[in-house]
């Protein structure tokens, strides 16, 4: 465990908390006012969700569970090695980092899935309210523009009694439907990539499931 990636460890958390810190800045900055006739409409309630799971992200306490997909017996051999009463201060901080790490990469996920809801609801808002602007604009313009909606995966989140009560139609849902959490996972990984950062201990997609609600 003493493998002399601490620091590696340490810069890559930091790169991850700067990602989710920018996300979260990214979240309060879409601002919106709808009339009162609007104000249920698909586009705006979707902005009302991700701003509250956005704050409930950073709201929740550090998870310090161990992850999943740590090794249990690996753990079992560190205390049988060193005893119940203390490990050795670079073990130490290796098991810490890598919760820490797990617990930075799950916020990040989770709002980076929230961003990109919500941009995909400001995208349905300019585009209904440019529509509205114009003279003489048709039923049939705002509902090819609420057809466009539903590439976000808002399925995902609503029941079907749910999706009926606020109005989300099958168009609707298609861009919502287009972020996956395979989609989060490959943005976020291909930006990684592209800027050269040390990814060799980020946990995978399976594991960050398993952490998902």
């Amino acid at each position: 465990m003493a493998d002399g990636l601490n620091d590696a460890r340490a810069i890559r958390i930091a790169e991850i908390m700067t990602d989710f810190r920018n996300l979260q800045h990214y979240i309060a900055q879409i601002r919106v006012s709808p009339s009162p006739e609007e104000f249920y409409l698909q586009g705006y309630t979707l902005v009302r969700e991700c701003h509250a799971e956005a704050q409930a992200i950073l709201n929740a306490p550090f998870n310090a569970n161990t992850s999943p997909g740590e090794d249990v017996e690996q753990q079992k051999a560190l205390l049988k090695a060193y005893g119940p009463i203390s490990l050795p201060r670079d073990v130490t901080l290796t098991l810490l980092s890598s919760r820490v790490l797990l617990d930075s990469s799950i916020r990040r996920f989770r709002c980076q899935r929230v961003y990109l809801r919500a941009t995909a609801a400001m995208r349905w808002i300019n585009s209904r309210s440019a529509i509205l602007r114009e003279e003489g604009a048709s039923s049939s313009a705002l509902q090819k523009v609420d057809a466009s909606l539903q590439s976000v995966s808002i399925r995902h989140y609503l029941t079907a009694e749910q999706q009926w009560t606020q109005g989300w139609t099958n168009g609707e849902l298609q861009e919502l439907a287009s972020i996956t959490d395979e989609y989060v996972e490959f943005s976020l990984r291909s930006e990684d990539v592209q800027q050269g950062k040390w990814l060799h201990e980020d946990p995978g997609l399976a594991i960050i499931q398993q952490y998902l609600f």
